[in-house]
């Protein structure tokens, strides 16, 4: 069983998808701990319903500590892969660090495009229809220093509809979100996609 945490910001839907999926026993994987900036965020309130370990976790509580903070957590439950699901911050030199390699993300389009610093929730939708682009679709990636630049893992596409808003599309990419991300997790834990996973896992 992979042993997840998740670093979520706002309503954490990509990690519910994920929580589901190890419910449903398509994915082998246990969620240990979500950890969110926002105290107030839907992340933690599903997180306290599925009686997962739940914190909040920012520079308002810890100030320059805190990415010793979320590592002490990760390492506190044993997680072996992070997840972000919608987190907005950049993570310190001390989690990338020990998780390199082993911290996914999932990005609302398909990278390299319309990504970087600020592209993040509708304002990639709105550019991509701008940009006249026929598909769009999600990915995910590691993580490393900078946004959206890590090795991209798996991508799902999505058509671009001559009469798609910004939000109907982002509709149709959420939903490729929730099954890329579940999916990719599960190739992770069946040894299709090899990332470093700790030696001394069970």
């Amino acid at each position: 069983m992979l042993k997840l945490g998740f670093l979520a910001s706002h309503t954490g839907s990509n990690m519910q998808a994920i929580i589901d999926a190890c419910q449903a026993g398509t994915l082998a994987a246990e969620p240990r701990v979500v950890i969110s900036n926002n105290s107030q965020s839907g992340a933690l309130a599903r997180t306290r319903q599925a009686n997962i370990a739940a914190y909040h976790l920012s520079e308002r509580t810890h100030g320059t500590a805190l990415g010793a903070a979320i590592l002490a957590a990760m390492q506190r439950h044993e997680v072996e892969v992070i997840c972000l699901a919608g987190y907005m911050k950049k993570l310190g030199t001390e989690v990338l660090t020990a998780y390199e390699g082993r911290i996914l993300n999932i990005h609302p389009a398909l990278l390299p495009k319309f990504g970087g610093q600020g592209m993040y929730g509708m304002r990639v939708h709105e550019a991509v229809l701008a940009a006249g682009e026929r598909e769009s679709g999600a990915t995910v990636h590691l993580v490393d220093e900078e946004y959206d630049q890590g090795r991209v893992l798996v991508q799902e596409k999505v058509p671009v509809k001559a009469e798609d808003t910004p939000e109907t599309l982002q509709k149709r990419v959420l939903a490729a979100e929730h099954r890329l991300y579940a999916a990719t997790l599960a190739r992770i834990a069946a040894g299709e996609i090899p990332i470093p996973l700790p030696r001394s896992r069970a």
